[in-house]
């Protein structure tokens, strides 16, 4: 088990962990478990932890079978996509490749090859690729 510590404290849990502290990555690899607080959970097959010079971490890549719970602006959220980034300092999330985000309150979800969700700016962009549409459900309520 690998623990990295921040504002929040981050546990890191694998069955494998590579690190080059030269090139300023970490890789975990099998059954990764990622948990951030209460609320936000990661788990994939494969993460790589990208750190700058004083050893904090500024990009996470999961790669293969990404699934995630979140908590943004006070909603909930999961999803899942074949790669997962998220950029703590700005804040950004990019789910690539059978893209799905699932507001779990409202019932809101979204489908796409690419949904990037930025959450400081509250802006959330969808794209498809090969002309295929991007793909909303969410509820009426009709009064």
């Amino acid at each position: 088990m690998f623990s990295i510590l921040n504002a929040n404290q981050i546990e890191v849990i694998a069955d494998n962990f590579y690190a080059n502290e030269k090139a300023g990555f970490g890789e975990l690899v099998g059954n990764v478990l990622i948990k951030k607080g209460k609320s936000d959970t990661l788990k994939a097959n494969r993460v790589k932890i990208y750190f700058d010079n004083n050893r904090q971490p500024y990009k996470y890549e999961a790669i293969d079978d990404a699934k995630f719970a979140i908590l943004l602006n006070g909603k909930n959220y999961n999803g899942s996509g074949n790669l997962l980034t998220y950029e703590p300092k700005t804040q950004i999330y990019t789910l690539k490749g059978n893209a799905f985000l699932h507001e779990i309150d409202s019932d809101k979800k979204v489908f796409g090859d690419e949904i990037i969700v930025d959450q400081l700016k509250g802006i959330y962009n969808v794209k498809s690729k090969n002309k295929e549409p991007v793909k909303f459900i969410f509820q009426v309520d009709e009064r």
